[in-house]
């Protein structure tokens, strides 16, 4: 496994992390693992050397959390792994159960800590853009949250690049701590956050920690126009099935990865992760595992080194897409 800093910080981490949306409650998607069969996962995980752990409280409405603590405090010691989580989606259907006010970032932070078994997470994330809440009050209540020493860093998930602009000036305007990592949807699939957010984010130091990185396993290379035929959390996955309608020129990419698997004899997953972490600024892909050798893959793509003719080369057959993941 290779470290680096998240953006500009001190915080070193692994060059994956395990996205711990797959682990909780089956009830709430039917490809989740439960605790007994998320354990080996995490235990595999931290053999490889990963240290990074991305987890959100709507994930499984808390079970995630739960399993995610539960399994790290058993494992490791609490200083020798990074732990993320999110707040803004609704943990249910009553008023100040979602979005970014200062009382559901006050209330969530206290839940999240309770159901991890944590004093503290390293990185505490907004989860989306709140458009009913002034950014003003967002910012100083996740100043709040680092102050009362709940968590280290603050980070955001996809907006846009105005967005994100305006909530760091806000808080740099007042003194407030600011962002340090962006959790945005890129791969090599869908490519729109190179117009504007990717460029910002080199130019405030920000980390970035994509999610979807293999297009919902797509890029794994296992499905072609003659053969479609999707996994199990691809046939149950509506929000993935809405991202994703694989054009033309969506296919050619795959297929273009999968040679350059073959050129290099090693899975197309490791090419597809290899891509991203060829481009800057990203630090740390978010993949998601229900299967050990996802584990086993991504790590190794950490290791293979693509020229600047096979980047150009699997980059190429890209098309403009219209903007995904921001809602």
């Amino acid at each position: 496994m290779q470290y680096t800093n998240l953006g500009t910080t001190g915080l070193q981490v692994s060059r994956i992390c395990l996205g711990m949306m797959s682990y909780g409650d089956p009830n709430w998607r039917p490809w989740v693992l439960s605790e007994t069969d998320a354990r080996p996962f995490v235990k595999r995980a931290l053999e490889l050397g990963i240290n990074f752990f991305d987890t959100a409280d709507m994930y499984s409405l808390g079970v995630s959390e739960q399993v995610t603590g539960k399994l790290l405090r058993e494992m490791v010691p609490r200083d020798e792994v990074v732990i993320a989580t999110k707040v803004f989606f609704p943990m249910n259907d009553k008023p100040n159960m979602g979005g970014l006010s200062r009382k559901h970032i006050l209330s969530s932070i206290d839940a999240s800590l309770q159901r991890l078994g944590l004093d503290y997470v390293d990185l505490y994330q907004i989860h989306r853009w709140d458009y009913n809440t002034p950014i003003e009050e967002t910012m100083e209540a996740l100043h709040d949250v680092v102050r009362a020493g709940k968590a280290r860093y603050i980070g955001a998930s996809s907006m846009f690049a105005w967005q994100f602009s305006k909530a760091q000036y806000t808080a740099e305007k007042h003194g407030w701590t600011k962002f340090v990592s962006m959790q945005n949807h890129y791969n090599l699939l869908y490519r729109e956050e190179e117009r504007e957010m990717l460029p910002l984010c080199r130019d405030m130091g920000i980390g970035v920690i994509p999610w979807s990185p293999l297009a919902r396993g797509f890029l794994a290379g296992n499905r072609s126009r003659a053969n479609m035929q999707p996994t199990r959390r691809a046939k149950t996955d509506e929000y993935g099935q809405a991202m994703y309608q694989f054009s033309d020129n969506d296919f050619e990419i795959v297929e273009r990865v999968v040679q350059t698997a073959k050129n290099h004899g090693v899975p197309p997953v490791q090419i597809a992760l290899a891509w991203l972490l060829h481009q800057s600024p990203v630090t740390a892909p978010i993949i998601g595992a229900t299967k050990l050798h996802h584990l086993e893959e991504a790590v190794g793509a950490v290791e293979v080194e693509l020229s600047a003719e096979e980047l150009a080369y699997l980059a190429e057959p890209y098309q403009p897409h219209r903007v995904l993941g921001h809602s």
